[in-house]
C-alpha cells in the first residue's frame, strides 16, 4: 500500500454542463475568466476498510448574473485503509489530502476536457491547488481556541 492507504478505483460518478442558451454561451465566453473553481470532499465508509471519497468540482462564476454556465462533476475514488491506521485524524488528512493530490492530475484534466467539449477551448488551469495548505488552514480553523 502506499503509506496508509491504496486507490483501488477512480471513476467519474455525475457530471453536467450547462450553457442554457447561445446568448450566453457568448456571454460566458467573454467572461469565463471570472469563474472560480470550488472543491468540496466528502466521504463515506462502504465497509471495513474501504473509503468511498466523492470530490465534487464546480467551476462557475461567483457574481449573481442571469447569463451564467455551471460545469460541475463528481469524481470518486474508492480508498482502501491500512488495517493496523487508527488514529482518525491521520485518516482526515488521507481522504482530505493525500487521496486529492495523487487524484488531483484527473480530476484536472476531466475539467478541461469538460470546458473543452462545452465550448471553451481556450480555457487553461494555471494555478495549483495546494490541499495540504488548504488542510492546515481548515485545520487551524477548526480547532483554534
Amino acid at each position: 500500500m502506499t503509506e496508509n492507504y491504496k486507490i483501488l478505483a477512480k471513476y467519474i460518478k455525475d457530471m453536467s454542463s450547462e450553457t442554457p442558451d447561445a446568448e450566453t454561451y457568448m456571454y460566458v465566453k467573454d467572461n469565463i475568466g471570472r469563474y472560480q473553481l470550488g472543491i468540496d470532499i466528502n466521504s463515506r465508509a462502504i465497509k471495513s476498510r474501504l473509503i468511498e471519497v466523492n470530490t465534487s468540482i464546480k467551476f462557475h462564476d461567483k457574481e449573481q448574473n442571469v447569463k451564467k454556465s455551471i460545469f460541475e462533476f463528481i469524481y470518486t475514488s474508492i480508498v482502501q485503509i491500512d488495517e493496523n491506521l487508527k488514529d482518525k485524524k491521520i485518516l482526515e488528512k488521507i481522504v482530505l489530502v493525500e487521496v486529492q493530490k495523487e487524484i488531483f492530475p484527473h480530476i484536472e484534466k476531466t475539467l478541461i476536457n469538460l470546458l473543452h467539449n462545452s465550448g471553451y477551448p481556450a480555457i487553461k488551469i494555471e494555478k495549483r491547488v495546494n490541499f495540504e495548505e488548504l488542510y492546515e488552514k481548515s485545520f487551524l480553523k477548526k480547532y483554534t481556541v
